[in-house]
């Protein structure tokens, strides 16, 4: 075209057309060149501040996952200190725990809390004194020294990692993998005897770092500061136990300050540069340290800018043939990378928030291939399969389910259905626990391009709900078989009195059969006026709700008249609303005429009874009237006839003898008012340590004259029970003095206590005298009755123990006497241990 123009022209302007030709192409090559030279040095500069820019961005990348990582690790030993702190404060509150108790509330402390392994309570000596793992209760003994110090009493430490799974494996070799281990976190008690220990699991907190992470080749762990590892991911290049104290940061940067983010050696022993960023845990000496290898971040750089060299390279080629095309090219290019970049960006928004509602999503979601081997699964698979999801890629998904339904699982799997979803019901044994769990199994195929590429599912565990259903059905079987094998007559019938149900008693007591009256309102067994009274009833129930309870007179199928006891109870529909009536008959016809019989006799005798302790009442009362003049006018003439010893002895025979009289006489009124109305005891709550040290005291004098020593080992803690002190006394008094008299001079006599496991008191007192015929251990207790071991006329009215043993009868105790291999016998006073602190009177 410009040439049919210079042909055009004539020769002048033809000559300065080629000059003005020449001068513009000349131009137009240098501007090319220099456009050319321009760019590739603007590119150059461009590439160079992107690449600060990248690295920049990695660098406040890592630093962010590294706060992100080192909050989530503070947060979770803070909590599992919590709990810890929690467990100890409780077992503190609740002294003298047993084994399965504690062991209870260890497991408690436990749930919810997946980042500790398993909770132990040892001793100073390294004794296991509970555990949440039955090895460790196995192995009841481990090396504290493997755990570290104690803290001081109320406080944590977090200890170094130790190697196995759990306390049962510390120095045990082959016990547990290589690079298998736990985090201690140790709490001393509040009295400094017994150490509180929370395994902490490292898998928990590098699991957590992978996921965070979301890029397999960014790597990230977590050190002591004297630069331990205690959990790191896979592509840290060290295991757990590892110590890495030749790394610059550990020396330099984390004793300046407690976070920061540089480019230099890493976690490896590699020379391989990194992006790295580590922080410092506030609370507790961790620090996280979070990589991603320089040539990555390099790389990402580099697939941004290499399309900016190729465009380079095509502009300069465009830049020296067409500047004018180049810059269309340029400008091509700018609004292409400007599209691009959104679209990145929408793409990047879209896989995260993808990434985040796979994460949330509780159902296991997987993806096969043609033949349905697994090609990939979400994080549920752990809990599912029991290992990791990357080592369930290329399992067989019908594997997984018991042997019977295998076949129908690969079904689902089949090719010549490509439309509609396919559902089955599986049954799946965990490797974990041995159990069979059940879920609800969804398969869709994956259509490419109209070809069949693979298969995506879910699978949702619904084994609560099939279990629920199960036992829910065999529950209402075996209600309905109780029901109708139940000897009481039952019915339920709607609200509007038609019979939904009748067992076989019913048939029996009424004489109708079930086929009368199923669904119909009438009650042929019922007079009008009865049927009138029980709607009413009814009617009063359904406005009140509960249940009713009343007696009434229905008439029996032999015709005739049968005291019932009908009760009524609302049965709810299913909305909760009344529904139905069911409706119980018990015939308590004979009961009532064995209860009227009952309480004519029960009131015959205690009549009786009344009248035999009036009488012995009256009769004591007239007899120490004559008594206390006997008493006094022997103690007169003892005293007068102090010169003449014959008179004297006579006097102090008949002082003798009028006090067993008296003796005698007032046990004969403490019988007369424990059986009567008469007495009356005030219970309260008291420590018997000091009644029975206060009886002790009052004896001192007699047990001084026969040279009779105490041996006395009452329990440290006090004995709390509820007793009327006067007459709990009064059984010590009674059960010591005949210790003392029947025990030999220079003897001793034992009085101890105990508490036993079932909330018992036992007071225990023991002689060294002759002791009792095994035949009359129990007979001592009866009125009137002494043993013939120790019936020897030395005093004594056979009432004692009898009167003892009412008055504990009424406290709700017992007494007992028992032979003792060296001699003696020992008598033991058993009371329940009582925690209120109320008074009350208790009538007999």
């Amino acid at each position: 075209m410009m040439a049919a123009h210079a042909m055009a022209l004539p020769w002048p302007q033809l000559r300065w057309a080629g000059f003005a030709g020449w001068r513009e192409n000349r131009i137009v090559l240098l501007l090319g060149m220099g456009l050319t030279l321009l760019v590739v040095a603007a590119v150059a500069w461009v590439g160079a501040i992107a690449y600060q820019s990248t690295i920049d961005v990695a660098l406040e990348d890592q630093a962010l996952k590294a706060r992100v990582l080192e909050h989530h690790a503070t947060l979770s030993i803070d909590t599992a200190s919590l709990a810890l702190s929690s467990l100890a404060d409780r077992v503190a509150a609740r002294p003298g725990l047993a084994a399965g108790e504690l062991e209870g509330l260890l497991r408690e402390a436990l749930a919810g809390l997946p980042i500790i392994r398993g909770v132990a309570v040892v001793d100073a000596q390294g004794v296991v004194l509970a555990s949440t793992s039955p090895a460790e209760r196995q192995r009841r003994t481990v090396p504290l020294a493997v755990l570290g110090a104690w803290p001081k009493p109320g406080q944590d430490r977090l200890g170094a990692l130790v190697p196995g799974r759990s306390l049962a494996d510390i120095g045990r070799s082959g016990s547990a993998p290589a690079g298998v281990g736990f985090i201690p976190l140790l709490r001393t008690s509040a009295g400094g005897n017994a150490l509180f220990v929370a395994l902490l699991n490292p898998d928990a907190f590098s699991n957590y770092q992978t996921l965070a992470l979301a890029d397999p080749r960014a790597c990230a762990a977590m050190l002591r500061y004297d630069g331990d590892v205690l959990a790191a991911t896979a592509g840290a290049g060290m295991a757990p136990g590892e110590r890495i104290a030749n790394l610059p940061r550990f020396r330099e940067q984390l004793a300046q300050r407690a976070h920061g983010a540089s480019v230099g050696a890493g976690l490896g022993v590699g020379p391989q540069e990194q992006v790295a960023a580590y922080r410092a845990s506030p609370t507790w000496p961790l620090v996280i340290v979070v990589e991603r290898p320089l040539a990555a971040v390099r790389a990402d750089w580099w697939r941004a800018a290499r399309q900016v060299v190729w465009v380079l390279g095509a502009a300069v080629v465009l830049l020296v043939t067409m500047t004018l095309v180049a810059w269309r090219g340029l400008q091509a290019r700018e609004r292409t990378r400007r599209l691009l970049q959104r679209a990145q960006a929408v793409v990047a928004q879209r896989e995260r928030e993808l990434s985040v509602t796979v994460k949330s999503v509780q159902e296991l979601i997987f993806r096969t291939d043609l033949q349905g081997r697994i090609t990939y699964v979400n994080a549920r698979w752990s809990a599912v399969g029991g290992t990791e999801p990357r080592q369930a890629v290329g399992l067989e998904l019908a594997s997984l389910a018991v042997p019977e339904q295998r076949a129908m699982v690969q079904a689902l799997f089949a090719a010549d259905d490509r439309a509609g979803t396919r559902n089955a019901q599986v049954c799946v044994r965990t490797p974990a626990s041995g159990g069979t769990r059940v879920f609800d199994l969804a398969v869709v195929p994956l259509i490419q391009d109209e070809q069949l590429v693979g298969f995506a599912g879910s699978a949702a565990e619904v084994t609560e709900r099939v279990t629920a259903q199960r036992r829910l059905q065999t529950q209402l079987q075996i209600t309905e078989l109780m029901l109708e094998a139940s000897p009481l007559p039952l019915s339920v019938r709607d609200l509007q009195g038609c019979y939904l149900s009748v067992n076989q008693a019913w048939e029996a007591f009424t004489g109708i059969r079930r086929q009368e009256v199923l669904g119909r309102a009438s009650a042929p067994h019922l007079t009008a006026a009865q049927l009138d009274r029980l709607r009413a009833q009814e009617r009063e129930l359904v406005a009140k709700g509960g249940r009713m309870r009343h007696e009434a007179e229905f008439t029996h199928a032999d015709g005739s008249c049968r005291d019932v006891v009908l009760e009524q109870v609302l049965m709810p529909g299913d909305n909760g609303a009344p529904a139905a009536i069911l409706a119980v008959l018990m015939d308590v016809s004979e009961f009532r005429a064995a209860e009227r019989a009952t309480r004519e006799a029960r009131d015959a005798a205690e009549e009786a009874s009344r009248a035999k302790s009036e009488f012995i009442a009256n009769i004591s009362h007239e007899l120490r009237t004559p008594l206390q003049s006997i008493l006094g006018f022997s103690e007169l003439g003892t005293m007068r006839g102090r010169d003449q010893p014959k008179l004297a002895a006579m006097f102090s025979d008949i002082h003798t003898s009028g006090r067993r009289m008296l003796a005698l006489v007032n046990d004969l009124l403490d019988v007369a008012k424990i059986e009567s109305s008469v007495g009356t005891f005030h219970l309260e709550r008291a420590d018997l340590r000091p009644l029975v040290q206060e009886v002790l005291r009052e004896l001192e004098p007699q047990l001084g004259e026969r040279g009779l020593r105490i041996a006395m080992a009452l329990h440290p803690v006090p004995q709390i029970a509820k007793v009327d002190p006067r007459r709990f006394q009064q059984v010590v008094r009674n059960i010591l003095a005949n210790a003392i008299r029947f025990s030999p001079p220079q003897g001793t006599i034992s009085v101890d206590s105990r508490t036993t496991p079932e909330s018992e008191i036992v007071l225990r007192i023991a002689d060294q005298g002759p002791g009792i015929p095994p035949a009359e251990l129990e007979r001592i207790f009866d009125a009137f009755v002494q043993s013939s071991a120790t019936k020897d006329g030395s005093g004594g009215t056979g009432l004692g123990l009898t009167i003892s043993r009412k008055i504990l009868e009424v406290h709700g105790g017992r007494i007992s006497a028992a032979n003792q291999a060296a001699g003696g016998v020992a008598f033991s006073v058993a009371l329940p241990a009582r925690s209120m602190a109320e008074t009350i009177q208790a009538p007999l």
